[in-house]
């Protein structure tokens, strides 16, 4: 069953985001690892942010659990964390799934460069990686992240971004005005 994180949720949304976020040791930079991945009072405030957690339960518990949260024009999925033992039993499609269909609007997701596992899962639901470019300008948009971060990581979209139209720069407006 797939349903909204509640208050009462938190100790075990934190338990599956450090015990899955174990997969990312040695990928990501060293200087952006430290044990817990995620302390507690980083969760907290992406809670006070916005993000709220939808998780799947198995035999009533949860084993999943993926952030969504609204930043106006787009949504994005934050904190996607499937439990170890839980893994490759398509929990982390169907909570992006359920996700998906729960927006109208274009969906990115920022993940480390170097965790292939984590870019081949998205691409495999439909994602696509934005280029170079983009990934720095939306990082910078939408993510409240630090710089370092925004150098090793990467941003895909869903089918809804890839076939919304960009918004001209204010420089390009300018330009077109011109015309």
């Amino acid at each position: 069953m797939i349903r909204t994180c509640k208050p009462s949720d938190f100790e075990t949304i934190y338990a599956i985001i450090n015990d899955a976020a174990q997969a990312y040791k040695g990928f990501i930079p060293a200087d952006r690892w430290h044990e817990p991945y995620m302390v507690r009072d980083e969760l907290t405030h992406e809670m006070e942010e916005d993000v709220v957690f939808w998780g799947l339960e198995q035999d009533g518990a949860l084993v999943g659990v993926m952030g969504i949260q609204d930043r106006g024009d787009v949504v994005l999925i934050r904190h996607a964390y499937v439990a170890t033992r839980a893994r490759r039993q398509g929990i982390g499609t169907r909570l992006l799934q359920h996700l998906e269909s729960t927006v109208e609007r274009p969906v990115l997701v920022g993940t480390w460069a170097a965790a292939r596992w984590a870019i081949a899962f998205y691409q495999k639901n439909g994602y696509q990686l934005v280029s170079e470019v983009e990934k720095d300008r939306l990082l910078q948009r939408y993510w409240r992240i630090p710089e370092r971060q925004v150098a090793t990581s990467v941003v895909l979209a869903n089918k809804r971004w890839m076939d919304t139209p960009p918004v001209p720069t204010p420089s390009q407006i300018r330009v077109l005005r011109r015309l």
